[in-house]
């Protein structure tokens, strides 16, 4: 017998079914903080129903509608998170230049409403 290195007698792994596949997201929370967040056109309300119904069909077994309801409920929640981002930086980028180009408009201008009382009396000789 050898006796060199310990051995550790262990039964082969038993082989059953594959573990099942996790189920589809469904979004649910990042629907609510967009429904919460009051954004553009209620896209996170929408979004918010497509992620109800996506876990109630997850939840009922039917994992090919909750994955197209979980599809659908990622793009409108993409989407009310690109709107509440972008429209608010539009937004202020567009009060930005308007101030920067009055603030020009302005500054020109102050040239042409002033008088100069000081300077050289041509005039008067």
């Amino acid at each position: 017998m050898d006796t060199s290195y310990p051995r550790e007698e262990r039964p082969p792994p038993k082989r059953g079914p594959p573990p099942a596949a996790p189920g589809p997201r469904d979004h649910l929370v990042w629907a609510i903080f967009n429904t919460l967040y009051m954004n553009f056109c209620c896209l996170g309300f929408v979004a918010l129903a497509f992620a109800v119904k996506a876990r109630d069909r997850k939840v009922s077994g039917d994992v090919e509608a909750a994955r197209h309801f979980s599809s659908k409920a990622r793009c409108y929640n993409a989407l009310a998170t690109a709107g509440s981002v972008v429209l608010p930086l539009l937004l202020g980028a567009l009060i930005v230049t308007g101030v920067i180009h009055l603030s020009k408009l302005a500054h020109e201008s102050v040239g042409f409403f002033t008088y100069q009382l000081s300077g050289t009396d041509d005039e008067d000789q």
